[in-house]
């Protein structure tokens, strides 16, 4: 130890930066291969302190051991003598993974003996000064002098970068004069509308999406060709080969992938899974393949398959979306399994070894994965019926064997899959590099999670046992399926993806995030319809006619939009809650001393006569009306019925009562023990207006000042079925 610290002091480290890099194992490997080379070439004493610092910055930085001697060498030979020439001399390797290295390229990228003189340097920046002079007379010191750095660094490649930023100081003084009192105030901050504008501005990125910027550019993924590029790939002498091969079969076209296990019903988290593959592909103008992973005959079922493929559809089954039709076509289930079975034994034999660690049903890849494990088995026999070749087959692969290879086979440039993949990434890379086939990139990001909730297929199935739910479609769970009984639009799931962002790290989100979302896309589509969950009858003692039929706007706040006719009698229902005998402070509805208006109607009524059953309750209301033109301005209008549709309405709240159910700490007896026992209320009898009687299933309204419902599939001629989507976005301190 004491050994390698005074090796790490020779070249300008203190002492303590020395123990503290020795903690680092790899890095300090590195940099004492590094250290040995240069000094071959130097001498013992000849590594000076710059070198030393190069050396450093280049064994803590350099992914690809193999170029190490070679860097060293270009540093002290004094090739790169700058911070700036070794970031270059750092991507230059990282680019062109074989050998040889062509010594003219490699010298041209990294700037090798290029001199730039301080006359040089002196135009550049006058050059740039000149180009922003009107702006800089005009703001003076309040001006972004970053940009003029920037594109002084720009036009300047290999220049000092101090020498730069004094020559750029220099000729701005020299231009502006010394800073006045004017200069040295704070700049003014910007107000918050042009705050917002900027927001939504750089969301929209000049007509593109949130969505398409997260899917596109702003992820800077590696170009198609140029998988070696990304960090952890694993380079052999066929890669770049078998990358030009690719290339010409792809023709550079981006390639994702959604490859789903049937075993369950897709969920919330597998919506963001859909927007990322199927949305980057579209947003680069490629293509992505919907596969199934149908490796395990006995958990797999034939709805599985055929809910997953509606539920994608359905996600991007919409043109203003940016999901749109992404994917080509729908892939077989698995492109591995109707290949012939003697080509799959020539692959085995052509593995490096197989090893039948279980006994002779059981294929084995020889190998160490991230998380330790051992040997992963790649095929292993059962004696299951498949839901779709029945007994054809006896042998299946697994997940770790087949990934890879349907991504080679269907020349997926970027394979995305969530967080918890990442142990799989090096038997992903080991089984394409063993068997020679092209290896696809694969990239993790972080799971979607949101609270209140449980999205195990395990679990869920629990749930539907126990009778806690109905099935996988029930509107209390966040399974896809489920979502769409509730009345949630597929816009509005995609818009929640993108707010929510792809972030390498898992995200844990509140669900009122998701119903704002949903509550912004339905304001605009969803017709307003009046419903009364409570009815109070009251009978209007001086209507003018028996009846008359009104022409109701269904968007009030945009009529030209479409309107609906609703007959208006002299009995009409309106909520028991807006109705009190007794007026209390703020309330503003109706009381037998407080008139209140009719929404739509152009009357205002006034209570004449409370009429009460035997046990006290109200039951009617005896009222009379007048013209809302002539009639005082009241404090509030209400919504009404009158010769109403009878419906059932559900009424959803969360699931569980706590945020996290699966959480040991936070629900010690487990996720069955703390159901909201108030999570499902039903109103058999619910009075709404006849506008809504031609609805299909799924169509979906606001039921003016109650909330927004969506028509359940239970719905028959007879009686209607309603779902509450989501509650209004009012004041919830609004009486």
């Amino acid at each position: 130890m004491a050994d390698t610290v005074a090796l790490f002091t020779s070249i300008g480290l203190s002492e303590q930066k020395a123990k503290e890099t020795l903690k680092n194992e790899a890095l300090s490997s590195a940099l004492k291969d590094a250290i040995v080379q240069a000094q071959r070439v130097r001498g013992a004493s000849g590594v000076d302190k710059a070198m030393g610092t190069l050396l450093y910055s280049m064994a803590s930085r350099l992914k690809d051991t193999k170029r190490l001697a070679f860097l060293s060498d270009c540093i002290v030979q004094c090739k790169i003598i700058t911070e700036l020439q070794l970031a270059a001399a750092l991507e230059f390797v990282k680019s062109h993974p074989q050998d040889p290295i062509n010594q003219r390229e490699f010298e041209e990228a990294c700037g090798v003996g290029v001199v730039i003189t301080p006359e040089q340097i002196e135009d550049g920046v006058e050059s740039v000064i000149k180009k922003h002079k009107e702006q800089l007379l005009k703001e003076r010191y309040h001006f972004n002098m970053g940009l003029l750095m920037g594109e002084a660094r720009s036009a300047l490649k290999w220049a000092d970068g101090k020498v730069v930023k004094n020559e750029v100081d220099m000729q701005v003084l020299h231009l502006l004069g010394p800073k006045t009192e004017a200069d040295l105030e704070k700049k003014p901050k910007v107000t918050h509308g042009t705050l917002f504008k900027g927001i939504s501005e750089a969301m929209t990125g000049e007509g593109k999406s949130l969505m398409e910027q997260l899917r596109g550019e702003a992820l800077k993924f590696h170009k198609p060709g140029e998988n070696y590029k990304t960090e952890g790939y694993v380079v052999t002498p066929k890669t770049m080969d078998l990358l030009k091969k690719h290339m010409e079969i792809t023709g550079g076209q981006i390639r994702s992938r959604f490859p789903p296990e049937p075993n369950g019903i897709l969920h919330i988290g597998h919506a963001k899974a859909i927007n990322f593959n199927f949305g980057y592909a579209k947003a680069n103008n490629g293509i992505c393949f919907l596969r199934y992973d149908d490796t395990n005959p006995e958990k797999e079922e034939e709805k599985y398959f055929t809910g997953i493929k509606d539920m994608v559809e359905w996600l991007g089954d919409n043109s203003t979306t940016s999901l749109g039709h992404a994917y080509g076509h729908n892939a077989p289930p698995s492109p591995w399994r109707d290949r012939p079975i003697e080509e799959s034994l020539v692959l085995f034999e052509r593995m490096k070894k197989g090893l039948f660690a279980e006994g002779e049903a059981t294929l084995r890849m020889k190998m160490v994965m991230e998380d330790g494990k051992m040997d992963p088995v790649a095929y292993r026999i059962k004696y299951t019926p498949h839901h779709r070749t029945g007994d054809e087959w006896c042998i299946y692969p697994t997940y770790d064997y087949t990934h890879c290879l349907c991504d080679s086979i269907e020349n997926i440039t970027h394979s995305l899959c969530t967080k918890e993949f990442q142990a799989r990434r090096s038997s992903y890379y080991w089984l394409c590099n063993a068997l020679d086939v092209y290896c696809p990139v694969q990239w993790e990001y972080g799971r979607l999670n949101l609270t209140y909730t449980v999205v195990s297929k395990r679990k869920i199935i629990r749930l539907v046992e126990a009778g806690v739910v109905r099935d996988w479609d029930d509107p209390r769970l966040f399974t896809l399926t489920a979502l769409r009984r509730r009345g949630f639009p597929a816009e509005a799931i995609n818009n929640f993806c993108a707010r929510v962002g792809v972030t390498v790290s898992q995200t844990t989100t509140e669900p009122h995030l998701l119903e704002s979302c949903v509550r912004d896309v339905l304001n605009d589509t969803a017709p307003r319809a009046m419903a009364v969950l409570e009815p109070l009858k009251v009978t209007i003692t001086n209507l003018p006619a028996n009846s008359k039929v009104l022409r109701v706007p269904d968007f009030p706040a945009n009529e030209t939009k479409g309107s609906h006719t609703v007959p208006f009698t002299h009995t009409i229902f309106i909520e028991q809650s807006d109705f009190r005998e007794v007026l209390e402070k703020g309330y503003k509805r109706l009381t037998p001393e407080q008139p209140v208006g009719l929404r739509h109607a152009g009357y205002v009524i006034s209570v004449q006569k409370v009429i009460k059953d035997t046990q006290g309750k109200v039951v009617e209301l005896e009222v009379s009306c007048c013209n809302s033109e002539t009639a005082e301005k009241p404090k509030a209008f209400i919504h009404w019925v009158s010769q109403p549709l009878v419906c059932e309405v559900r009424l959803y709240e969360r699931l569980f009562l706590h945020k996290h159910p699966e959480d040991p700490s936070e629900v010690p007896n487990g996720f069955l023990s703390d159901i909201n026992p108030n999570s499902l209320h039903v109103i058999s009898s619910a009075l709404v207006d006849t506008s809504v009687k031609g609805a299909k299933v799924f169509d979906k309204f606001q039921f003016e000042r109650v909330g927004y419902f969506s028509l359940d599939p239970d719905s028959t001629a007879d009686k209607l079925v309603f779902n509450r989507t989501v509650t209004l976005k009012e004041d919830p301190g609004k009486i």
